[in-house]
């Protein structure tokens, strides 16, 4: 029996498809870029790849304004902890990581490894809908999605770095698809700027918590940043 063109070709197409899809999940994703930070000590750097999506100043009563929501939520809603003495004010950046951006996350200074939270879900929710998936992933738009219910509600784990000048949390937050988060640091540890701090499945989340308003911000809502690389602040002079 002859095997008409058509489904020959068909046949190919499907094949190519699948290898290119294997290829993506089980090698492009998992790769490992070498990330050499900026020499600048005051730089604060992107913890992960990915698109900033908000950024946010934190009052100093520890609340962030929400337009999703129309109102304040306490950055502890977020972090699932606090950092017992240090004032919450400060800044919060979000970036997106869609499953195209290298899923590494690096410390953001060079400091020490105070603490180290986890806090588990009885069910992730979906981060993104169909048209905002496309929107970051492929068309490279940001979109707002402070407040939403999986940044409240999802699986996280929250690493508190504390450097010579500035403190930061790093939160990665787990979208529904999410498998694991592998973390190589540990509470105690010292940590150099662009450092491996952890490694999360999938489409995800990090937030980067600055507790100072004594920085300057150098990224933009909408930038694309590289984890360990790119600077999203500068501490500023005393």
């Amino acid at each position: 029996m002859r095997i008409p063109a058509w489904l020959k070709i068909a046949a190919g197409v499907g094949a190519a498809v699948a290898g290119v899809n294997w290829f993506l999940r089980k090698v492009w994703f998992y790769r490992d870029p070498l990330r050499v930070p900026p020499p600048d000590p005051n730089l604060i750097l992107a913890p992960c790849d990915g698109k900033v999506v908000y950024i946010r100043p934190v009052s100093a009563d520890g609340t962030v304004f929400a337009e999703k929501l129309g109102r304040p939520i306490r950055i502890t809603e977020i972090t699932r902890a606090d950092w017992e003495g240090v004032p919450p004010e400060g800044w919060l950046i979000g970036v997106y990581m869609s499953p195209l951006d290298v899923h590494y996350n690096y410390a953001p200074i060079a400091g020490t490894v105070r603490r180290i939270v986890y806090t588990p879900a009885r069910a992730n929710l979906p981060m993104v809908d169909l048209w905002e998936y496309v929107s970051m992933a492929w068309l490279r738009r940001a979109v707002d999605l402070l407040g939403k219910k999986y940044h409240l509600q999802n699986e996280r784990q929250t690493i508190f770095i504390e450097g010579e000048r500035v403190r930061v949390a790093v939160v990665e937050i787990a979208d529904k698809f999410v498998n694991k988060i592998t973390t190589y640091v540990q509470e105690g540890q010292c940590v150099q700027p662009a450092q491996k701090l952890s490694f999360i499945e999938r489409g995800s989340q990090v937030d980067l918590l600055i507790f100072s308003r004594a920085v300057e911000i150098l990224t933009h809502t909408g930038a694309q940043v590289y984890g360990g690389q790119t600077p999203l602040a500068r501490v500023l002079s005393l």
